[in-house]
C-alpha cells in the first residue's frame, strides 16, 4: 500500500491550479482536434486526478459568433464543469413516439451480448412491462446455454418507494429473475435520506415519494445507451409523450453511465431473491443510518465516477492537442476530425450535495442572449425562482412548452391528487401575469400540449442561434426545472452541442411536432371556465410547488 500513496502524493503534488491551467488552456482545442487512439499511459493517472478537487475555471463570456469556432467557443466551458464526450453525430438518433421507445429497449434487450443497465423511478406490472422481464430473462438464458457471454450482467436501479408500492410492484416484477439468476442479476432501490424517522412512519405510502425519489431514466445495452424522462411503465409505452435520444454505440458515454448507476445502486437498498433488502457491507444505511454520513458517503462515490470521467477525458484532449500541435511543427496534415457532436453528461442530487445539472443549466439561461431563442418544455411547468429570474431576465426569445390541463399526469385523480392539474394552472397564470406585468410577451410565450386521450411528460430544452433554422445544442433526461428535480431527486440528462446536420434536423423535427401540437396562452386562455382553480387550491398552491 505504500508505494501507490507514495505516487498519489506524488501526482497531487504536481497537479496544482498552474498545471491544471496548462491542461485546460491545451484542451481550448478541445473541439477542433481528431479522434485519436485510446490507448495511452497518460490515461492511467485519470483515477488518482479524480480523487483531488476540482480547480475552479473562471467564467468566460462566450462570443456571439454563429460559426463553426463560434459555436466551440460557446459551448465548451460545459467540459469546465463535467466529463466531455466526443461522438460521430450519426450514431445519436432521437426516438419519436412511446411505441418506437418501447420497441427498440426489447430489440436491445433481446441482441444484448455484455450488460444491461436500466434506471427508472419504477417498472409497472403490466403486461408490456412483463413482455420487457420476458426479454431480460431470455438474455440470461441465452448467455448460460450458450457460453458465449459468462460475464453477462443485469443491472436494475429503481426507487425503493416508487418500487415497493402496492401487493404487486416493482419488486414482485424481477424476483423471478433474482431467484433464477442470483449471479447475473442485481436490483438496487435507492432510498431517499429525507425520508427518516417519524415523517417515514406518518406520511402514507401513496405519498412517501413526494419527500424525494430516483428520477434517473437511463437504459443501457452494451455500447448503446437511451437517455429519457419516461419510465417504465405501460403508459409510456403506449400514449404518455415523453423524449428519448438513443446514442448507438458510443462506449465512453454508456460506460459513464453505467458507473453512474452502478455508483448509486451501491449505496441504496440491494434487493434479495426472498424479497428483503440489505445494504452493501461498509455503506451507511439511508434512514437508520446517520443523514450527513450517507449523504457524505454517496456523495463521494459517486462523484468519484464523475470525476475520474472529468480527468480521464481531459487527458485524452490534451494527449490529442499535442499530437496535432506535433504534427502541425512536422509540416504533416492532421487528419479531419471524425466526431462533430459532443454529450456532456449532467448530475443532479442535491439530497446528496450534487448539483451539476444545477450549475450547467443556470449558465446556459444566463448566457441565452439577444441571438437565441430557446424552446423549453417541462411536463410539469413549474420553475424554480432562480430558473424563473434567468428566463424573465434573459434577452433570448423562450418558447416554452407545458401540459394543458386534460394532458397533465395527474387529470382525473382522486383525492388532494386531482387538484394538482389546477395548482399548475395557477402556476401558469402566475408566471404569465409576470411576463405581462414585466412587457416581455414579444420575447416569452407559453403553450400548452393538447392530445386527447395522450398525457404529456416531455422535457428539455432546444437551442437555436440566430440565422440557423435547426437547434445547435439540446437537453435531454430526466429533469423537470423545477423545485423537485433541483432539491429533492436524483437527476441526470445530457446536454447534445452538435454541428451535424442530420442531427440537427432530427432535434428540429423533435421540437416541431411537440410544439405542433400545441396552442399558444394568453389573457384569454385563463378566462375559460375550465381554467378556473378554486380558492383551496390556491392556498395549497405553494406546498404543491414545492412537492410535486
Amino acid at each position: 500500500m505504500a508505494a501507490p500513496m507514495s505516487w498519489r502524493r506524488l501526482v497531487y503534488s504536481v497537479y496544482t491550479p498552474a498545471l491544471s491551467g496548462v491542461f485546460t488552456r491545451i484542451s481550448d482545442k478541445f473541439f477542433r482536434t481528431h479522434d485519436r487512439r485510446r490507448g495511452s499511459s497518460l490515461l492511467l493517472l485519470a483515477p488518482l486526478l479524480a480523487e483531488a478537487e476540482p480547480v475552479p475555471v473562471p467564467p468566460s463570456r462566450p462570443p456571439s459568433s454563429t460559426g463553426v469556432e463560434g459555436l466551440h467557443a460557446r459551448f465548451r466551458w460545459m467540459g469546465d464543469h463535467v466529463p466531455a464526450f466526443r461522438v460521430p453525430g450519426a450514431r445519436v438518433h432521437i426516438l419519436h413516439s412511446p411505441e418506437e421507445f418501447y420497441q427498440v429497449m426489447k430489440a436491445r434487450i433481446k441482441t444484448a451480448k455484455s450488460r444491461i443497465v436500466m434506471a427508472s423511478l419504477y417498472l409497472g406490472t403490466g403486461p408490456l412491462e412483463q413482455d420487457l422481464v420476458d426479454c431480460m430473462e431470455e438474455a440470461l438464458e441465452r448467455s448460460q446455454n450458450q457460453g458465449s457471454s459468462p460475464d453477462f450482467q443485469v443491472s436494475m436501479l429503481l426507487d425503493y418507494t416508487r418500487g415497493s408500492r402496492g401487493k404487486n410492484n416493482s419488486r414482485t416484477m424481477l424476483l423471478p429473475l433474482l431467484q433464477r439468476f442470483p449471479a447475473q442479476m442485481r436490483v438496487s432501490l435507492y432510498h431517499t435520506p429525507d425520508l427518516r424517522g417519524l415523517l417515514r412512519l406518518l406520511v402514507p405510502e401513496r405519498f412517501n415519494e413526494t419527500i424525494g425519489v430516483q428520477h434517473i431514466k437511463a437504459y443501457l445495452f452494451d455500447d448503446s445507451l437511451i437517455i429519457s424522462g419516461a419510465n417504465l411503465s405501460d403508459s409510456y409505452f403506449t400514449n404518455r409523450q415523453d423524449r428519448y435520444v438513443l446514442l448507438e454505440d458510443c462506449p465512453e458515454v454508456a460506460n459513464f453511465f453505467a458507473e453512474l448507476v452502478g455508483a448509486v445502486g451501491d449505496v441504496s437498498l440491494q434487493l434479495q431473491p426472498d424479497d428483503s433488502v440489505h445494504m452493501l457491507d461498509g455503506m451507511v444505511h439511508p434512514y437508520k443510518g446517520n443523514r450527513k454520513d450517507f449523504s457524505a458517503t454517496a456523495r463521494r462515490r459517486i462523484m468519484e465516477v464523475v470525476n475520474t470521467a472529468c480527468a480521464r477525458q481531459r487527458l485524452l484532449e490534451a494527449e490529442r492537442s499535442l499530437e496535432e500541435a506535433e504534427a502541425e511543427a512536422a509540416d504533416l496534415p492532421s487528419p479531419a476530425p471524425s466526431t462533430d457532436t459532443w454529450v456532456f453528461p449532467l448530475v443532479q442530487m442535491k439530497p446528496l450535495g450534487i448539483h451539476l445539472d444545477e450549475q450547467v443549466t443556470r449558465r446556459l439561461l444566463t448566457e441565452a442572449g439577444g441571438d437565441s431563442t430557446v424552446y423549453l418544455t417541462s411536463g410539469y411547468f413549474n420553475l424554480t425562482r432562480a430558473y424563473m429570474r434567468l428566463v424573465l431576465g434573459a434577452g433570448a426569445d423562450y418558447r416554452i412548452l407545458m401540459a394543458a390541463p386534460e394532458v397533465n399526469g395527474f387529470f382525473g385523480a382522486k383525492g388532494v391528487a386531482g387538484a394538482i392539474p389546477a395548482a399548475y394552472i395557477h402556476l401558469a397564470r402566475q408566471f404569465y401575469s409576470k411576463v405581462c406585468a414585466l412587457g416581455q410577451q414579444s420575447r416569452v410565450h407559453l403553450h400548452e400540449y393538447q392530445r386527447a386521450n395522450w398525457t404529456f411528460h416531455a422535457k428539455g430544452l432546444w437551442y437555436y442561434l440566430d440565422g440557423s433554422d435547426r437547434p445547435c445544442l439540446t437537453l435531454i433526461g430526466s429533469p423537470n426545472f423545477g423545485y423537485r428535480s433541483v432539491h429533492r431527486d436524483l437527476e441526470a440528462q445530457i446536454a447534445i452541442v452538435t454541428e451535424n446536420e442530420e442531427l440537427q434536423a432530427q432535434l428540429q423535427q423533435e421540437q416541431e411536432m411537440l410544439y405542433k401540437r400545441s396552442s399558444e396562452v394568453s389573457g384569454n386562455t385563463f378566462k375559460q371556465p375550465d381554467r378556473y382553480v378554486k380558492l383551496w387550491v390556491k392556498l395549497v398552491t405553494p406546498l404543491i410547488k414545492n412537492f410535486f
